[in-house]
């Protein structure tokens, strides 16, 4: 079950980070269609990446985990809602929806 967690933990956080640095061009055009400001975007991500450099360091510091990862949970919740405000295609909630379920394993598995 650890190394299970684990790879949740890495999958988790290194998507987040890919997302918030690689591809950020195509948060930039999300985050303008829902209408949402610059600096939400940009307090959205420098929470997102510092929460999810919380879950992976809880590979090593476990009692790092629970409450970033519930945090993580909400965020993937709201961004469940704004595809829905907008009426994007069900294709666009999949990434943010299995990332959801992948901080809530993690939120109620954590110690």
């Amino acid at each position: 079950m650890e190394t299970f967690l684990t790879l949740i933990q890495l999958t988790l956080g290194l998507s987040v980070a890919y997302v918030w640095t690689f591809r950020y061009f195509n948060v930039v055009k999300e985050f303008s269609l829902f209408g949402l400001s610059d600096l939400t975007r940009n307090l959205v991500g420098v929470s997102k990446v510092a929460l999810a450099t919380l879950i992976v360091a809880g590979i090593w510091y476990p009692s790092l985990v629970q409450i970033p990862a519930a945090l993580m949970g909400l965020f993937m919740v709201a961004a469940q809602y704004f595809h829905f405000s907008v009426k994007n295609p069900l294709v666009k909630h999949i990434p943010s929806l299995f990332l959801l379920a992948l901080s809530a394993i993690l939120a109620w598995s954590a110690n």
